[in-house]
């Protein structure tokens, strides 16, 4: 085994003192120079987004009034102020224009649903039948509920369904709840055409 004598190891360990004060101090330098990037980058984002406002800015500014000037064929210019309270009412009234377009949309298409059901064949389960018409029992605004006045009956259905077995498999829930006397009949145009097989 080397032997190392006192004053080199001492001299050793000095230099490693020396090295780690040196890398300490380059790591702060190194750090200082980060957060110095670091600022000139968020400087020149900043810079570089208010220059494009302002060009923004400036190219609406001038197309708005280039087409003011195109699109009036007069020669005097009228002053066109708005503010921010009419454009805050100007974007509530479409919010509510769209509202309302959406409503007259479903309401749209109940409508079209209801021409399509008296117009095509359509199975309903049947669950009573009252010789007064109970209003009471259920309401028109009911969907999927059918109101259907077979002389001298009323008769209350319910589900609208495009075919027989669609209508046999809800029949059948329904008699596991309790409508042991739930069938299955045809429609067209509002009227019962005939009684269906059960299963």
């Amino acid at each position: 085994m080397p032997f190392i004598e006192e004053s080199d190891l001492l001299e050793l360990h000095k230099d490693i003192d020396k090295a780690q004060i040196i890398n300490e101090r380059l790591l702060d330098q190194i750090k200082f120079k980060n957060k110095e990037l670091k600022k000139s980058k968020i400087q020149r984002n900043v810079l570089a987004g208010v220059t494009g406002l302002f060009l923004i800015g400036t190219l609406a500014i001038t197309s708005f009034t280039a087409g003011l000037s195109s699109s009036n064929g007069f020669e005097k210019q009228e002053n066109l102020l708005v503010s921010i309270d009419s454009l805050d009412a100007i974007k509530t009234r479409i919010d509510n224009l769209k509202l309302q377009n959406q409503e007259l949309s479903l309401v749209n298409e109940f409508y079209l649903a209801k021409k399509f059901l008296e117009k095509e064949k359509i199975y309903s389960v049947q669950i009573k039948s009252f010789v007064d018409n109970n209003v009471t029992l259920a309401s028109k605004a009911l969907t999927n509920t059918m109101f259907v006045k077979t002389n001298p009956f009323y008769s209350y259905s319910l589900g609208n369904f495009e075919t027989l077995e669609e209508a046999q498999k809800f029949r059948k829930q329904l008699v596991d709840l309790g409508f042991q006397d739930a069938f299955v009949a045809s429609y067209q145009d509002g009227k019962r055409i005939q009684i269906e097989d059960p299963y």
